[in-house]
């Protein structure tokens, strides 16, 4: 029995198919050769293609039959338009106003067995390939083959290499697994290669702070490599640099206290002040570094002429600290034990201090009131800014000790306001 399609999925259809022909219709409208498709045949191609996946949803007999006499007759037109030239005298080779007919017949079975969304989905990505092509063609022409071979590398680490990495840990020495410590070197090559090619291909915002605000909204320590980095090899991205590593710092403290309140609106609250006042402090710094530091004449440069933008090295060693620090943590912790919430707050603060905090808000420490976790909190993301601190400088030299010395400095903030919260007098 043939099912009965619903009145969304056939008006869904219709509309899709003539919003399709329109577009087909306007792109090719100065053209002075017939073309296959346009506001009739696509609606009647669509409506097609879905009756025939009526006829046989299951088997879909009648349907692929009906794609082989439109494929057949496609084919008679495109040898016939392969003895065509274009303006420039040259053989049309195309495969698109094919590619957009065989759409519209599977636009007919796509809206009527699959959810809204595909159909919707595929067929503006469809115009939009279609009506964008002159600026498609010249953004191809602007990368050159060692632009696609570094994103090629770049897929490999990412796509490939990481999902292959056991997400358990293979020795009892740290709790760190192999796929946190590629995760660690992926997540340096992708600020560092973004920033390539923002640098790259978008150098006005380059210029800008957003770049480092965003890091910091996902880790102001590996943040702190990149900008480091680039500010020793690049003087004139230093005034960027040091702005961005005091940036992502104070994003860091709003990140802490944002995903805090999701889990803990009251520890939230204990937190919200000096949270919010060592942001604060920390933006201001970043505004009158970005403002006060004089721009060379050189900041507008050109990416091209930079190494290599994954920053491999540089990525690899951070991966490497990142492993190191973690089995330092785990040896404190096993002989000397964890003598107090404080202690444990200084030491992972060394490490990755999210999870730690998230603990924390879930009440995954039992028998610490929210007073006691709201210090700890302050004590790790102090010690957190040591150790980027320490980044900087490893990886900057004397071009970011100025944002070792602030980072420094905000660390001496955080743990006064935990002493203050402790009742201890300065």
């Amino acid at each position: 029995m043939i099912a009965t399609p619903s009145f969304h999925s056939l008006g869904l259809l219709l509309l899709l198919s003539f919003f399709l022909g329109f577009a087909f219709e306007d792109f090719f409208a100065k053209t002075s050769s017939a073309r296959p498709g346009g506001i009739r045949t696509f609606p009647l191609l669509s409506l097609g293609g879905g009756m025939l996946y009526l006829f046989d949803p299951t088997h879909l007999i009648p349907f692929t039959g009906g794609l082989v006499v439109l494929g057949a007759w496609l084919a008679m037109f495109y040898g016939v338009h392969l003895r065509e030239r274009d303006e420039k005298g040259e053989r049309n080779a195309g495969l698109v106003v094919l590619l957009l007919n065989v759409h519209a017949y599977l636009l007919g079975a796509v809206a009527l067995a699959l959810p809204h969304w595909v159909a919707v989905g595929v067929t503006v990505v469809a115009v939009l390939l279609l009506t964008g092509r002159d600026r498609l063609h010249t953004l191809a022409r602007r990368i050159d083959m060692k632009e696609i071979t570094t994103a090629g590398q770049f897929l490999i680490l990412t796509g490939v290499v990481l999902p292959l990495l056991p997400a358990e840990p293979v020795t009892t020495l740290t709790s760190i697994t192999p796929r946190q410590a590629w995760l660690a070197l992926t997540l340096v090559c992708t600020l560092s290669y973004a920033s390539y090619l923002a640098q790259r291909y978008w150098p006005r915002a380059a210029r800008g702070l957003w770049m480092p605000a965003l890091g910091g909204l996902y880790s102001s320590t590996a943040t702190t490599v990149v900008l480091a980095r680039q500010a020793n090899a690049d003087p004139a991205s230093r005034r960027q640099a040091l702005a961005g590593i005091t940036l992502a710092t104070g994003i860091m403290y709003l990140r802490i206290l944002a995903i805090i309140a999701v889990f803990n609106l009251a520890l939230a609250r204990q937190l919200a002040v000096p949270m919010a006042g060592l942001a604060a402090l920390a933006l201001s710094i970043a505004a009158l570094q970005y403002w006060l530091i004089k721009a060379p004449a050189a900041e507008a440069h050109d990416a091209a002429g930079r190494g290599n933008p994954l920053e491999l090295g540089t990525a690899a060693a951070f991966a490497a600290m990142f492993v190191l620090i973690s089995l330092a943590s785990t040896w404190v912790k096993t002989e000397f034990g964890t003598e107090g919430i404080y202690w444990l707050a200084a030491i992972v603060g060394f490490a990755d201090i999210d999870p730690f905090v998230l603990n924390l808000a879930q009440g995954g420490t039992a028998g610490i009131g929210d007073h006691a976790v709201a210090i700890a909190v302050l004590i790790a993301a102090s010690s957190n800014n040591i150790l980027k601190a320490g980044y900087a400088l490893s990886f900057g030299g004397r071009a970011t000790l100025p944002s070792g010395l602030i980072l420094v400095g905000l660390a001496a903030g955080g743990v006064a306001l935990a002493l203050l919260l402790a009742g201890i007098k300065m």
